[in-house]
This record gives structure tokens, C-alpha cells and sequence, in this order.
């Protein structure tokens, strides 16, 4: 049976450097005697392979995101992810030998110019889905991609001192008493301070959530917002003000499920093939001992 992993590249190498990296500086990461930074490969590469170990999926791939000032949602709103900080250089030289790593081994890698590694995902996960090729497991801490689950996509979330959970569409529904796909217009009132999405000034968990609960989206709050439950009355006013932000916030938070280059990428290229040996001579030369 068929069955897909996709990684979100950067949420995991990422997650894997700071937290590898806390309290040192950068001349106490480990690196190779070349000069090549490995504290985030390591942990990135040992969940990798201890994800095939677990699911043995038949295709593997891991999404990248572009450059932030290159992405479709920056053109929309110039001030999207305007509050991060860049990246440590030695985060992107990993990057850069993750990408070469991959390459050489056999691991599938995609990256599309406009789009983040979500829109990636969530095309990829959209197509598999209709084309009925199996279970889809989406591997990242990322809450915005709880957008996609459906009975075939599940995301696989690592909970601190608890290890992964496989998060599924019944674990959402029970847990919000929403869909999925009103997952967005949640975040579309709330907004998002990691991407420095506005959302509606004002409204917090405590209405977001129970708001589209009620109405079921976003065009739904401001159909009824003159006849609004009393007991959403102080969020009137602020709702009003802030309907062209929750509008865009709406379009900013929504993943993209029909990237057109991937419209007729075919799945044959990312079947898993790994060239285990061909890894072990490249961990060598890095000097990282991955469990196979």
C-alpha cells in the first residue's frame, strides 16, 4: 500500500538547531574540521530515519520554503513575516548541505519559486488525496497545516516530553467542533505574531473560535454582524473596523492546494530510494553517528 511522508524542511531543521543551539555560541556547535555546522543535520537526519523505520512509506519528500521576500504572500502584504529576525548563518549552511545531502542520496526534495513549503504540502496532500493513493503523513509543529487533514492526511506533531502524536481529522474535529478547512477562518480573527498576520485587533481564543463555531467563516461573522449573539457584543464594534484585516488575514493564512507546476509532477518521483550506503559514506565524512 501506497503511503507518503512530507517534511516541512526548515520547521524541522529549524527546531533541531535552536534547540541544539540554546546557551552556546556558534563557535561551540559542533561542526566537521572542514568548518561545516552539523548540531541541526544531526537531529533532522535521526528523525528522518527513524520516520521511515516507523511508517515504511513508499514516498518520502521534504518541502522547502523559498527566500521570505520571494514568496506570493509577501507581494500581498509587505509586512508578512516582517517581525523575523534572519536566520543564523550557520542554520542556512545547513540548510545548504541538507539540500546537497538529500540530492545525493536519493531523499525527494521540492521546492517551487512563490511558494512556502505549506503551499507544497498542501498540494501535494490535495492530489494524493483525490487520486486515492493512500495515507499522507504530514511531519511539522506547524498549527496552520491542521488546514489539510482529512480522512487520508494526518499530521505527526512533536509534543515536548510526550514524543509525536499522530494528530488526525477526528482529533481536530473533537477538539475544535469545527472542520478543517474553517481552521483558516480561526486564524483569519486571531492572526498569527510568527508571521506577523494582523488578524482582528481585539479578538482573542476567547471569541475567534466560538465565532466561526456559530457562523462557520469569516464571510459568515460579517453577514450576521448587525444581529450578532449578545454575547459577542464587545467584539462588535472591533469586528467591524477590522473587516478588510480579517479578510486579508483569511488569504495569508490559507495554504494553497493547486500549485500549477505541480499540476502534473508525477508521484513515481517521490518514491523513496534511498541510497543507505551512499548516506552512511556522506554521515562519515560529516561525522555524524545516525542510528540506521
Amino acid at each position: 500500500m501506497n503511503r507518503l511522508i512530507m517534511i516541512d524542511g526548515f520547521n524541522l531543521l529549524s527546531r533541531g538547531y535552536f534547540a541544539t543551539a540554546y546557551g552556546k555560541t556558534e563557535d561551540q556547535l559542533t561542526k566537521t574540521p572542514e568548518g561545516l555546522y552539523t548540531n541541526a543535520l544531526r537531529v533532522k537526519l535521526q528523525k528522518m530515519i527513524s520516520l521511515m523505520k516507523e511508517y515504511e512509506p513508499s514516498h518520502f519528500v521534504v518541502t522547502w520554503d523559498v527566500k521570505r521576500n520571494e514568496t506570493k504572500r509577501k507581494a500581498l502584504f509587505e509586512d508578512y513575516k516582517g517581525t523575523r529576525e534572519d536566520l543564523p548563518s550557520p542554520l542556512i549552511q545547513q540548510y545548504e548541505t541538507a539540500v546537497n545531502l538529500f540530492r545525493s542520496t536519493g531523499i525527494p526534495q521540492l521546492t517551487v519559486e512563490g511558494f512556502e513549503a505549506d503551499d507544497v504540502i498542501g498540494t501535494l496532500s490535495d492530489r494524493w488525496t483525490k487520486e486515492g493513493m493512500g495515507d499522507c503523513f504530514i511531519y511539522s509543529n506547524d498549527r496552520d497545516l491542521l488546514q489539510l487533514l482529512n480522512p487520508s492526511v494526518s499530521q505527526i506533531i512533536a509534543i515536548r516530553k510526550e514524543g509525536d502524536r499522530v494528530y488526525t481529522e477526528e482529533h481536530f474535529k473533537t477538539e475544535y467542533e469545527i472542520s478543517p478547512d474553517q481552521w483558516v477562518d480561526v486564524k483569519a480573527l486571531l492572526g498569527d505574531k510568527s508571521d506577523n498576520i494582523p488578524g482582528v485587533a481585539g479578538v482573542g481564543d476567547k471569541a475567534a473560535l466560538p465565532l466561526i463555531q456559530q457562523y462557520g467563516s469569516v464571510d459568515g461573522v460579517y453577514e450576521s454582524i448587525t444581529t450578532l449573539d449578545s454575547k459577542f457584543n464587545r467584539y462588535r464594534k472591533k469586528l467591524m473596523e477590522g473587516e478588510e484585516v480579517a479578510k486579508l488575514s483569511r488569504q495569508l493564512v490559507t495554504i494553497e492546494r493547486a500549485i500549477p507546476e505541480l499540476d502534473h509532477h508525477s508521484f513515481d518521483d517521490l518514491k523513496l530510494t534511498l541510497d543507505y550506503d551512499r548516506l552512511k559514506e556522506e554521515l562519515d565524512l560529516l561525522g555524524l553517528r545516525i542510528r540506521m
